[in-house]
């Protein structure tokens, strides 16, 4: 199965450990419930989903390669207890508690979650001596005497064997005893994640129009060269990074992460080749209407290959605004939830500024869990930041505006009034939407360019989210052969006005 079926397999599983039944009891005994084992070759995104899964259902995460991990950092170190039975006394070796185990009760404090997701990367390729022991945790779920907490799912990982020499294939017995997931690489599959990540258009199409180079190792007579999922995620970063930094991306840099000369290379044409498609087709005039008549005539001769890159600029130039947008409603809905709250509480006797700094603190214990948990994005947690300064901004200037609760009430929602008029934004990036449109129409009319233009909106994360919230005349007048799925319906109607 692909990834991001093997992330669902593990997620439904996760979630059936997890669950009670009317009484209490869990659906499945402790017992019962096997280490997840995902197989498959490096760099697929087996760690990834791990944490997104740990994210989507709220679980703590701890991650650990067990390549790094000796017998005694496992297990713990050994000391000497005195024993004494019936008169007889007597030594014993015991161990500290292991270090993985710690870990564990270590995010449990510092994120106050009480359940999560235990992770252990490269399973089969541990040492000689810890190997045993590594079994026998498969089958107990412990290190020494020191059990997996309650709550705490295991998940594994590990290679195939003709991805590591290193590797200790597991026998039937152990097998027999994890839910082993096999995982294969598929551009489909990471596409999807790709997409809603917002990586790098230039990899996208290059990677669209040349899929058997998404994945690949082989060995020549200068030793291992490849390229994987990971390798052009991590590329995608750097690039985004460099541009940002005005630095120059070229063949030796893209090289440390496409380590393949032959696909680095031909990776690093193309990059040249779409940034000169950029300033060819001077993509900003377009969002703005203004798209002068060689640039169309252009993109109407022009190869399928190219038309592609066309396509992935202008998606890319309106990512940023559609993200922005969605950052700033998320936002918005936690602060006016925030004020229903005062609101509410201020009706039954209590000051509107007193409520909302006691929100304020309750926010700000959130941040800090959310901030020392490694399985949040970074997107979350500015998303947080920024929810609790908009609070804190709110609560100076009402202070400063009136003194009486009544007058701090009103001031609280003429603020939020304020800020919610997002009129100006939408209507700007319509315009730049429409304006996208019409170029395309102009130059390919309903053939498969406005096709996977209307695909790629429908599946971004950020222009779906905003497409569902606000809408939009241009989308809908060209989305005709695919039709809104009623889980974007759905969303749509479950996002309330911006209003108090």
């Amino acid at each position: 199965m692909d990834i991001q079926q093997a992330k669902q397999q593990v997620k439904d599983t996760i979630e059936a450990y997890l669950a009670h039944d009317g009484s209490g009891e869990p659906l499945l005994a402790r017992s019962q419930q096997r280490p997840i084992f995902l197989v498959g070759a490096p760099g697929i995104g087996k760690t990834a989903i791990m944490a997104q899964i740990a994210d989507e259902l709220d679980l703590g995460l701890v991650s650990y390669s067990m390549t790094h991990h000796t017998r005694q950092s496992a297990l713990g170190l050994p000391f000497i207890t005195h024993q004494e039975y019936e008169g007889y006394a007597y030594d014993a070796s015991e161990y500290t508690m292991s270090e993985i185990i710690d870990s564990v009760y270590q995010c449990m404090r510092d994120t106050g979650h009480e359940r999560g997701i235990l992770f252990l990367d490269e399973i089969n390729c541990v040492s000689e001596t810890l190997y045993p022991s590594m079994l026998q945790f498969l089958q107990f779920k412990t290190f020494g005497r020191h059990e997996v907490p309650e709550g705490w799912i295991v998940v594994t990982a590990g290679n195939p064997p003709e991805y590591n020499r290193s590797v200790h294939e597991f026998d039937i017995v152990t097998l027999d005893r994890v839910k082993r997931i096999a995982v294969e690489p598929d551009f489909g599959a990471w596409k999807a994640y790709a997409l809603a990540k917002g990586t790098h258009p230039a990899v996208l199409t290059f990677l669209e129009t040349k899929k058997d180079r998404f994945y690949s190792i082989r060995t020549t007579l200068d030793g291992k060269e490849f390229v994987t999922a990971r390798g052009w995620d991590d590329l995608s970063d750097i690039i985004r990074a460099y541009e940002a930094l005005g630095k120059d991306v070229d063949e030796a840099l893209i090289s440390h992460y496409v380590q393949d000369p032959k696909i680095a290379g031909e990776f690093a044409a193309y990059y040249d080749l779409f940034n000169k498609y950029r300033d060819d087709y001077r993509v900003e005039d377009i969002l703005a209407g203004q798209a002068p008549e060689e640039v169309r005539i252009r993109a109407q001769e022009a190869s399928f290959d190219e038309r592609l890159s066309l396509i992935g600029l202008l998606l890319d130039s309106l990512e940023p605004a559609f993200r922005d947008i969605m950052f700033k409603t998320d936002v918005l809905l936690a602060v006016r939830d925030a004020l229903r709250l005062v609101k509410e509480r201020t009706q039954g006797g209590e000051a509107p500024l007193d409520v909302l700094q006691d929100i304020i603190s309750q926010r700000q214990s959130a941040f800090e869990a959310l901030t020392s948990s490694g399985a949040v994005k970074k997107e979350r947690r500015a998303r947080a930041r920024e929810e609790i300064a908009t609070l804190e901004q709110f609560s100076s200037e009402a202070a400063g505006a009136a003194e009486d609760p009544e007058g701090q009430l009103a001031s609280l929602e003429e603020m939020f009034a304020r800020r919610a008029d997002m009129d100006k934004a939408v209507a700007e990036q319509e315009a730049r939407l429409q304006a996208a449109f019409g170029f395309l129409e102009q130059a390919f009319g309903d053939a498969q360019e406005m096709l996977i233009f209307v695909t790629e909106l429908t599946q971004r994360t950020p222009s779906a989210r905003y497409i569902a919230q606000y809408g939009s005349d241009a989308y809908f007048q060209h989305n005709q052969p695919m039709i809104l799925s009623d889980s974007h319906r759905r969303l749509r109607s479950l996002v309330e006005e911006l209003e108090l």
